[in-house]
């Protein structure tokens, strides 16, 4: 049976209270602030060694948006505490995707290794 178009917009209304959504956004907020605090500055971090191998390897820097955005994937790799051959093959997933978008793979691979610290998968 379906569910009654008045119940789903009653719900809807409920849970898009904004009065409701700042009250719990306020009360999260010191969390997410220092949370923000201690990530970014790791990712600033991160962002500049991925551009000193972009630079390394003579990378145009009209694809270094793409090339950052494979280093966040791998930083959120690291940061959910994925290591070891799991770490590898997630990272070489991503190689794959970055690959067929146009990067380069020797440049990939290195940031991989070089940054990261994440060693190419034991099996293919």
């Amino acid at each position: 049976m379906p569910i009654d178009p008045g119940k789903r917009i009653a719900k809807w209304n409920a849970k898009f209270n904004t009065e409701r959504v700042k009250a719990v956004l306020d009360d999260l907020r010191p969390a997410m602030l220092a949370n923000v605090q201690a990530v970014f500055p790791l990712i600033a971090a991160m962002e500049l060694q991925v551009k000193q191998v972009l630079d390394l390897a003579g990378v145009s820097v009209a694809q270094y948006a793409s090339y950052l955005a494979f280093g966040r994937e791998l930083f959120r790799i690291t940061r959910n505490e994925m290591s070891g051959e799991a770490a590898a093959i997630e990272a070489e997933l991503l190689i794959v995707k970055w690959v067929a978008r146009g990067l380069t793979r020797s440049v990939l691979e290195t940031t991989r290794t070089g940054v990261f610290n994440i060693a190419p998968p034991s099996s293919p």
